[in-house]
């Protein structure tokens, strides 16, 4: 724990510092250089409500089309392909906290976001269950949402009451099951939601069953509107 923290310093000065480009190593570079954000998360036709990438002129996935999620939108900057899962491992699980700057950067360049955090009354990061907050260090949700939106980011509105069991492999119906019941709003602080416009913010999304588990709580808190940004998406299985 001790050496965790105490790398912070370090590396939030190499943060300032100018570096190579971790995916084609130009120098000097942001983390990320425009020409391969621009090469590897490109503007992409997405389904609406779960982000899933779809062919141009489709508005919605056939899995949301047939069972609606809680989500009144759902907006990603990215698929969760190559270069993107090696960035969010060294922001995510090695505390390079120097990639929050640039990946919410990339986040807020996605058409209908800009309007989606102007419009919205609060921001909200998805939630870590205490026992895992603990063991990283920090929310890296929270610490993309604050660089969005530093004046309407709430950490402690939305709560997460219960870890689960690992979901690799499940599919989205299997995974709503498992997470029915780890969110809650702060039962003192609920009336905050009643006809509120909502944001939340997540760094990856897989099937969707934690952002439409989160997004149901916020809903039966009185919540108008909740509009879900994330980093990447996963694509979907075949």
């Amino acid at each position: 724990m001790f050496s965790r923290w105490a790398r912070r310093p370090l590396t939030s000065l190499l943060a300032r510092l100018p570096s190579q480009c971790e995916v084609c190593r130009a120098w000097p570079s942001r983390r990320v250089c425009d020409a391969c954000v621009a090469r590897f998360a490109p503007p992409a036709d997405r389904c609406g409500s779960c982000a899933l990438a779809v062919p141009q002129g489709v508005a919605r996935c056939g899995e949301c089309m047939g069972d609606p999620p809680p989500l009144d939108a759902c907006l990603a900057a990215c698929d969760y392909a190559w270069p993107w899962p090696e960035c969010i491992a060294q922001f995510k699980f090695r505390g390079e906290a120097g990639w929050a700057g640039p990946l919410s950067t990339l986040m807020r360049s996605v058409p209908w976001v800009e309007p989606a955090l102007e419009n919205c009354d609060t921001v909200l990061p998805m939630p870590m269950a205490p026992a895992r907050l603990r063991q990283r260090g920090f929310n890296q949700a929270l610490e993309l949402a604050r660089r969005l939106a530093p004046a309407k980011t709430d950490a402690t509105l939305l709560l997460r009451t219960r870890d689960t069991p690992a979901q690799i492999g499940l599919a989205r119906a299997e995974r709503l099951r498992n997470l029915r019941g780890a969110f809650a709003v702060e039962p003192l602080r609920a009336s905050q939601l009643q006809g509120r416009r909502v944001v939340l913010i997540d760094d990856v999304m897989t099937t969707g069953a934690s952002l439409f588990s989160a997004a149901a709580a916020l809903r039966l808190a009185g919540a108008a509107h909740i509009t879900a940004v994330v980093l990447a998406r996963t694509a979907a299985p075949h």
